[in-house]
């Protein structure tokens, strides 16, 4: 069976990256991944092998970044960082048949240097946040090369789109990271009620967004109704136990001692118990009936499972103002989100208004969940994302 090298562009693109090479590998191929940003944690818990020595970077990479973000990624050597990377694409790009880009035009432009053949799944664009895809140039130019075998987009508006702008077909058969949560029991038992809390994955932008969402709880506390709903924050180890702790005793939260499970800590504020549990995001989200995030690939699956969100928007470097605006265009109108806050005051209270409303419509208007459902197979698709790519790869691939 043929080589495959997986070149990915990011955090969530190299868990789409990775669930795409696990498929592959099933299906025989010989597959190796490149992520060109981060240090592909993901292809790890998928075994699959790393090329070369990667590195983390403060904003996670290329995306929507604050100008802050943008200047520490030049002077942390993103710059140099990226050209290393290209320059080892090239070395070793003979010992492949063909490259699987995930990503942007960083990842496509790799592949077109290296004159490889390549598939292309364009995670990192959507036609839902302008209502015209303006891919950056020169974008076209490589996906219109003879080089460019596939393309797959992240929902059917851009396939759409993108078909009518370049002549040729492209391809939306759904997003891999939604495959693992339709193979899960997902039925919720009308007593329980939980709220799951995804402040991202990042440190130190972390930090800022736990406090954050810590405020909102703490001014809900004066509302009763809320000590019958269960918060589970869902929490990466890069902010540990001891920093938990260190930032719920300065805000006067109380901390239940007699937890002895040492994934899950346990804190109260008044009317409020908050659960913290490490790793364990999926299980958390699927059992959730909403979600507050200060996330992308968590409100995206959130949506993806018919779950609304309530965003609040961060001071980033990659949470930012204008990421958080770009999410709603790709989610659509089940992402709610504070807007013309005058301070931080009234983005908190604007925010509690917010999710009163959504906790409202979950519980007593049924039009709405059927609406939230109705939205996920519009924006997300349909499961099976990975099989049905990897079999037009196939099929592709034996008629080339």
């Amino acid at each position: 069976m043929s080589k495959i090298l997986i070149l990915s562009n990011g955090h969530g693109e190299d868990l789409s990256g990775s669930l795409i090479a696990k498929q592959l590998v099933k299906s025989g191929y010989h597959v190796n991944a490149l992520p060109i940003v981060g240090k592909g944690i993901n292809y790890k818990k998928e075994n699959i092998n790393i090329i070369g020595k990667t590195k983390e970077f403060s904003t996670g990479g290329i995306g929507y970044n604050s100008f802050k973000g943008r200047i520490n990624e030049i002077f942390g050597g993103e710059i140099f960082y990226l050209l290393k990377r290209l320059y080892l694409t090239y070395k070793i790009r003979k010992t492949y048949d063909y490259f699987f880009v995930v990503g942007d035009i960083v990842p496509v432009f790799f592949a077109w240097i290296c004159k490889k053949d390549f598939f292309t799944y364009l995670v990192a664009y959507s036609s839902h946040y302008e209502g015209k895809l303006k891919l950056p140039w020169p974008s076209k130019f490589f996906l219109l090369s003879k080089k460019s075998k596939k393309i797959y987009t992240r929902d059917s508006l851009t396939a759409n789109d993108l078909t009518f702008q370049l002549k040729k077909k492209v391809s939306f058969l759904g997003n891999p990271f939604m495959d693992k949560f339709f193979s899960r029991d997902r039925e919720l038992k009308k007593s329980e009620f939980s709220i799951g809390l995804f402040p991202g994955s990042r440190f130190p932008e972390i930090l800022d967004n736990f406090v954050l969402i810590l405020e909102v709880l703490e001014e809900l506390s004066d509302f009763r109704y809320f000590q019958k709903i269960q918060f589970n924050f869902a929490i990466v180890n890069a902010l540990s136990s001891s920093k938990i702790k260190e930032i719920f005793k300065n805000r006067r939260w109380l901390y239940n001692e007699k937890i002895k499970d040492k994934h899950l800590l346990k804190f109260q504020y008044k009317s409020i118990e908050v659960n913290i549990h490490w790793n364990n995001f999926d299980k958390i989200l699927l059992k959730s009936r909403c979600c507050i995030s200060m996330a992308g690939t968590a409100a995206e699956q959130a949506i993806g499972l018919g779950k609304p969100v309530i965003q609040i928007e961060g001071k980033g470097p990659q949470f930012t103002k204008s990421f958080a605006e770009a999410q709603r265009r790709l989610l659509g109108k089940y992402v709610f989100c504070a807007s013309n806050y005058k301070d931080k005051s009234d983005q908190v209270n604007q925010t509690i208004k917010l999710f009163i409303k959504v906790i409202y419509l979950i519980k007593l208007n049924k039009k709405f969940l059927i609406s939230c459902n109705e939205n996920a197979k519009k924006r997300l698709g349909k499961n099976k994302a990975c099989p049905k790519m990897v079999d037009d790869m196939n099929f592709v691939i034996k008629n080339d």
